[in-house]
């Protein structure tokens, strides 16, 4: 009888290989098509047109009567996320990206936990690739307390390289908080050491919250496979402020150029300034070439992103080399001198704002769940862009005459780096 035991080893083998490359096309790489031509521009940000296109080309709708409270760095944002919590009667939707151990996580942990056994239903979803604490003392001590909490994609192969990046805090279906800070130690105090980062995070009342809400229970479903819904997730909400905005969301599994998209709409209809702030700044060539039309039509395009003190050397590297046609084309680029900056910010012709978790990298715009508040409203425009000038002192520009004569060796570490920027 022939031998069969090469033919299963050589099955075995092509089966194996067979499952890896399947996973690295799912983890990698996209089936979708990309935009890859500019967008014509047809309309400018205070043209009505642009709010219909992003409330109905994007969507979810812009909201009217929403109050809007910016909390800047750690000694301001942890104190209202943690007395929202506090102040929780019926419900509390939480997801993060970053839950690190530390100082921050038990004071979450614990206020979280406490609710729950009040007879408050929690609900906590954390990015397994963001939480360094799936199997800690934290998590567990939330699970004793009756908190459901679930992690995002940790087991799940096929979907390992796609995150949730999204910060969503909700209060009883009534207040919400989204940002850029994680559950984390580097974002105590007040950007006023090396090790305290800069941040902004939003408190967030009024009608537009039921969209944070519904935000969370996207992922929450593909995650738990639950429904959470009645009055005491998605109660009716009175106007409490004159702010307009909308929760605008992204997910690799439901079209994954929808942060892209919003990102090139809002920059293609800007008509006089344009200031991005953001902690992963690394453009592909399509947004490159939309931020140096800008300018060629007499746009001021100014970026502000981190200077040395960034935790990914690799996002500066890529950053950096991506930074040659931007400046040689007029577009201003500051670093950010004290401490890690970890804003997200785009401010256009001071009355449109995008803020959140999107970065200006290809995981924010083709792998991350992202969500951001986009803010239709000049005061508010106003009050950001105050902030964005402020943390512009505390930075340095760089030149052209700089960049171009940099080092050879950074040249080839900036080159290196680049060439994984889809994954940084």
């Amino acid at each position: 009888m022939k031998n069969t035991r090469p033919d299963l080893i050589t099955l075995g083998i092509t089966a194996v290989a067979a499952s890896f490359v399947t996973l690295v096309i799912k983890n990698f790489v996209s089936g979708e098509k990309k935009i890859r031509k500019r967008i014509p521009r047809k309309y400018n940000i205070a043209d009505p047109q642009f709010e219909r296109s992003m409330s109905q080309l994007l969507g979810p709708p812009i909201l009217d009567g929403n109050r809007i409270i910016a909390l800047n760095n750690g000694v301001e944002i942890f104190p209202a996320m943690l007395a929202g919590i506090a102040s929780a009667k019926t419900t509390i939707t939480f997801e993060t990206y970053i839950y690190w151990s530390g100082v921050v996580a038990e004071q979450f942990s614990n206020a979280l936990s406490a609710k729950a056994r009040e007879g408050v239903k929690v609900h906590v979803l954390i990015d397994g690739m963001g939480c360094d604490c799936v199997e800690g003392e934290s998590l567990q001590r939330m699970k004793d307390a009756g908190v459901e909490v679930e992690v995002y994609h940790l087991h799940n192969l096929s979907r390992v390289n796609q995150r949730t990046h999204r910060k969503l805090l909700v209060i009883d279906g009534r207040m919400g908080f989204t940002g850029g800070v994680g559950i984390g130690d580097s974002w105590l105090g007040n950007a006023d050491a090396e090790d305290h980062w800069r941040d902004t995070h939003y408190q967030v009342e009024g009608p537009v919250v039921a969209q944070f809400q519904a935000a969370f229970m996207d992922n929450w479903m593909k995650t738990h496979a639950t429904v959470l819904h009645g009055d005491a997730y998605f109660p009716a909400i009175e106007e409490q402020g004159p702010h307009r905005c909308q929760m605008f969301k992204s997910s690799p599994m439901e079209g994954s150029e929808s942060a892209r998209l919003m990102y090139l709409l809002s920059i293609t209809a800007a008509e006089k300034s344009l200031r991005v702030g953001n902690a992963y700044f690394v453009p592909d060539d399509l947004v490159t070439d939309t931020l140096i039309a800008a300018v060629r039509r007499g746009v001021t395009v100014e970026v502000l992103v981190p200077g040395q003190h960034l935790d990914s050397a690799l996002v500066r590297r890529s950053s950096r080399h991506r930074w040659g046609r931007l400046l040689r084309n007029g577009v201003r680029v500051f670093e950010y001198q004290p401490t890690m900056y970890h804003c997200k910010v785009m401010i256009i012709d001071d009355l449109w704002v995008s803020v959140g978790s999107a970065n200006f990298d290809n995981r924010s715009f083709r792998l991350n769940d992202e969500a951001n508040l986009n803010v239709f409203d000049r005061e508010f425009a106003l009050r950001e862009c105050g902030e964005f000038l402020k943390d512009k002192e505390n930075a340095r520009e760089v030149t052209w005459e700089e960049w171009k004569h940099r080092p050879l060796a950074e040249k080839a570490g900036d080159a290196a780096a680049a060439l994984l920027r889809s994954q940084v």
